[in-house]
């Protein structure tokens, strides 16, 4: 996986000056579009696409202080219908326009080229197993909210103080199978997670029974899945595991993601210093 990423990683390099598109990447990296969209973000920390403007603009960035070119070249050579949109788009990355850059020799950003390599450090143990699963209802209570990496999200916060001790209840009471009990479902409108997207965010059981009315519903189609687990300190042990699905184990097996939520069962301890955390993502086999 990681050779056919970085073989992608070339393709954009060798294209700055034209359209690239995220579907031909995916191709030579012989996944989905998902998949290439949810495994690059998570390995380099921006969308895809964030990643493709930089690079993009860095290498436009020496051609403006090059001189060799008007900036009208430049802008066209790299993609931009106008000096104008060109203009907006150099100040975005390098804090200045492409004008004044030339004029005074301005020190400008730079997005170094990504490649990926795996590095595998074997102070963990990861288990996990894969469950084949038939069609289910997620059933709970859902809203809508922000993607935050750092600290406790107060929208979700809120949310599940909003519904009440008696709610959350009823809605356990309808957990009849695994994952069991109260769950974290997480639905992203965008495959790039950047921060801020949104999110559907269910506090929620998994059921095959019918839901009361007053409850949200999600029916989530028969497929497989790829159930991770960890014990250890709470929060770094999950923060650790979702880290290391993404970049060691996707990388390492001939699994991609596909669309679908993702489920988190978190059962801490009473002191909330240690946690047992099981991640259920869904996923499709590819090529070994």
């Amino acid at each position: 996986m990681l050779e056919r990423l970085n073989q992608a990683m070339e393709h954009i390099e060798r294209h700055l000056g034209e359209q690239i598109e995220a579907a031909e990447l995916a191709r030579i990296a012989l996944t989905s579009e998902y998949h290439l969209r949810r495994m690059f973000s998570m390995l380099a920390g921006m969308p895809l696409s964030e990643y493709v403007r930089r690079r993009r603009l860095t290498v436009a960035g020496a051609e403006v202080l090059a001189g060799e070119r008007t900036l009208l070249d430049v802008a066209v050579r790299y993609g931009y219908g106008s000096a104008e949109a060109f203009a907006r788009a150099f100040r975005a990355v390098h804090g200045v326009g492409p004008g004044e850059a030339r004029r005074t020799g301005a020190a400008l950003n730079s997005q170094s080229r990504m490649s990926f390599r795996l590095v595998v450090e074997g102070s963990s143990t990861m288990k996990y197993r894969i469950v084949e699963k038939e069609e289910f209802r997620v059933v709970g209570g859902m809203a809508t909210v922000p993607l935050i990496y750092e600290g406790v999200n107060p929208h979700v916060l809120e949310h599940i103080q909003s519904m009440g001790p008696e709610t959350v209840q009823r809605i356990t009471s309808l957990s009849d199978q695994e994952p069991e009990g109260i769950l974290s479902v997480i639905v992203y409108h965008s495959a790039s997670r950047e921060e801020g997207s949104l999110q559907d965010y269910w506090h929620a059981v998994v059921t095959g029974a019918e839901a009361p009315e007053d409850l949200d519903v999600l029916t989530v189609p028969a497929g497989t899945w790829a159930v991770f687990e960890n014990s250890g300190p709470y929060p770094e042990a999950l923060q650790h595991l979702w880290r290391d699905v993404f970049t060691e184990w996707f990388p390492s097996n001939p699994y991609a993601t596909r669309p679908g939520p993702e489920i988190l069962r978190t059962r801490p301890s009473q002191d909330w210093k240690e946690s047992d955390t099981q991640l259920w993502i869904p996923v499709e086999r590819t090529e070994a």
